[in-house]
């Protein structure tokens, strides 16, 4: 940033100089005053110079700016010349494809026709072959209804000649059950009467042998009785003549 500028410019002529008289002044104020203007030269000249180097630089700047626009323009024009190829080139493609469309068309109706007949004649065909096949089918049907008829008929014959012979086989092993049933009854009461003689028989022997072990405990009961009593008789036998003896001393 360039110095700033004080004060006005110089003076007119005479004694008066940037507006001061300088007749009245001393020595010292002279000298003041010259180093003061001295100094506002010096920094005017440095302002000069800063502004010389600013306008060096504005125009240095100017004639790089002016190249590269000029540069611009050309690179510009280039480019322009190059749009305009690239359009006539793109025209001249736009009109083969075209021209090459316009044939794709044509071949493609031409096989979409072709294609029509071909299938036109595919399904007459398959329309003809369907219907020799559903005749065929109705056929087929026809005979399997007789087939299935004829299988229930079977079925029917098959299914009463089964229930015959399981009626002759559940009334076989009805009569061998029922046989066996009577010999397998006539065995257990045999068993039974021979267990219910065992038992009788077994039950007499408990009862004999309850009987006689009850005489012998009351066999015992009453021996023991005797002993007891024959016991606390003496007991008292010897008490009585004790007292006697007793008795017999004190008179």
């Amino acid at each position: 940033m360039p110095p700033k500028k004080k004060g006005g410019g110089k003076g007119g002529a005479g004694a008066i100089i940037d507006g001061v008289d300088t007749t009245q002044m001393t020595r010292e104020q002279l000298e003041v005053f010259c180093h003061r203007i001295k100094e506002e030269n010096e920094r005017e000249r440095e302002e000069r110079n800063f502004f010389q180097m600013e306008r060096d630089k504005l125009r240095t700047f100017w004639e790089i700016c002016r190249n590269e626009l000029e540069e611009a323009r050309a690179k510009l024009r280039n480019k322009d010349r190059q749009i305009e190829e690239e359009a006539e080139k793109n025209e001249e493609e736009l009109k083969f494809y075209k021209q090459k469309v316009k044939h794709l068309q044509y071949e493609h109706q031409n096989n979409l026709t072709e294609c029509k007949a071909e299938a036109l004649v595919s399904l007459k065909t398959a329309q003809d072959e369907h219907s020799e096949q559903e005749k065929e089918l109705l056929r087929d049907k026809k005979n399997l209804k007789l087939q299935l008829r004829e299988q229930e008929i079977s079925f029917q014959d098959q299914i009463k000649n089964i229930k015959i012979e399981h009626q002759k086989e559940i009334s076989e092993a009805r009569g061998e059950f029922e046989e066996k049933a009577k010999e397998m009854e006539l065995k257990y009461e045999k068993k039974f009467h021979d267990l219910r003689t065992q038992l009788h028989t077994q039950h007499d022997m408990e009862i004999s042998e309850v009987e006689e072990r009850k005489n012998n405990q009351i066999t015992e009961l009453n021996k023991h009785h005797d002993k007891a009593f024959n016991e606390m008789k003496n007991y008292y036998n010897d008490i009585t003549l004790n007292n006697l003896a007793l008795i017999s001393t004190l008179k």
